[in-house]
């Protein structure tokens, strides 16, 4: 670190992202990436002509996405906001809705934390209950920006959008934030809610359902107001928030969408088939809603699971926080990968090296 930083940064405590090692070729369990392909035609949008075309500035607007969202979503484009990553949309949230503060669970998406500290908001940090369950009531009359990720991560579990009205109900001069980027494996949205409150903006990305990590994109829900302040803190920063080939993707993808309910559906299925291996193997499994398990075994520690899986070729995220230390999380992978893992994980049960 330099002399020249601000003192301010000087202690933040920046996000942590899954790793990425490059010694030998892993099954990637660890960062909720999906484990198939972009549907055919979101490959084929990459064309010459849009490679020719990269010397012209992107659409700021994103109006054709826009649309193309509204229309599957059944809202209008001006409910549509566009950003580089759900990631981008969260920390405009931060910096135009947290200055009475901020409020989100204590075990959840760690940007959150990191958000807080770098705008130098007042945050509260809110413990799960001892199953790990969200109490709605906790988030009742904060009068603070409230974000909650429905499904939750690292846990997988959701609570209900007549749950999330009551928040709503309770905070109605501070914004709900509700992070929906594991919505689409078996949470139910908050979407329909938009048109009751204005308080409410529903935050998604393309990376999780979408096949579309590397491309960085993400939109957000919200009545018109919420997106014109969200669109005046783009525009303040990075008008061409969102590249030319990205945009084009995001098109295509919206219009493959029955390609990704499909993929959607086998990922449940291996979720549920992998979650009763574990649970028949003595783990404690979460009941996730999300492309992720939450497990823990009382025959092996945690940490020590994660490195015997890593040595093995697969990796899988393991958390030091000393209330889920004990725990790893499991991305749902294809079938196969999830076999592997399995045989993996009984050679580690009965001794195999550990």
């Amino acid at each position: 670190m330099s002399g020249f930083l601000d003192p301010k940064f000087q202690t933040l405590e920046a996000y942590t992202p899954g790793e990425q090692p490059r010694d030998m070729q892993y099954i990637k369990l660890n960062t909720n990436e999906s484990p198939y392909p972009p549907a055919p035609r979101v490959v084929q949008a990459l064309t010459r002509e849009q490679g020719q075309l990269l010397r012209l500035y992107p659409d700021p607007t994103g109006q054709a996405l826009k649309e193309r969202l509204a229309r599957l979503y059944g809202v209008a484009a001006e409910n549509v906001f566009l950003g580089n990553g759900s990631d981008e949309i969260l920390n405009f949230a931060f910096l135009a809705y947290g200055a009475k503060g901020v409020v989100f669970p204590d075990i959840s998406y760690g940007f959150y934390q990191v958000y807080a500290d770098l705008y130098g908001l007042e945050r509260e940090s809110i413990p799960l209950k001892e199953d790990f369950s969200l109490d709605c009531r906790d988030y009742c009359g904060k009068g603070k920006l409230v974000v909650i990720a429905n499904p939750n991560a690292p846990t997988g579990m959701a609570v209900s959008p007549e749950q999330i009205r009551q928040i709503l109900l309770s905070n109605p001069d501070a914004v709900v934030l509700i992070d929906e980027a594991y919505v689409d494996f078996g949470g139910e949205t908050c979407l329909p809610l938009i048109r009751e409150y204005p308080n409410l903006l529903v935050v998604r990305t393309f990376s999780k359902s979408r096949c579309l990590a590397g491309g960085r994109l993400g939109y957000a829900f919200a009545q018109p107001e919420l997106i014109r302040d969200l669109e005046k803190l783009k525009y303040s920063t990075n008008p061409y928030n969102i590249n030319r080939l990205t945009l084009a993707l995001g098109q295509a993808t919206v219009d493959a969408d029955e390609y990704y309910r499909d993929i959607c559906e086998k990922i449940v299925e291996s979720r549920r088939w992998t979650a009763g291996q574990l649970e028949a193997l003595g783990f404690q499994v979460l009941p996730s809603q999300a492309n992720f398990l939450f497990a823990r075994s009382q025959a092996v520690d945690g940490e020590a699971l994660y490195q015997q899986l890593k040595k093995r070729g697969i990796l899988v995220r393991h958390f030091t926080a000393p209330r889920i230390c004990q725990y790893n999380r499991i991305t749902i992978g294809t079938q196969a990968q999830m076999e592997a893992f399995l045989d993996a994980v009984k050679e580690i049960l009965t001794g195999g090296a550990l």
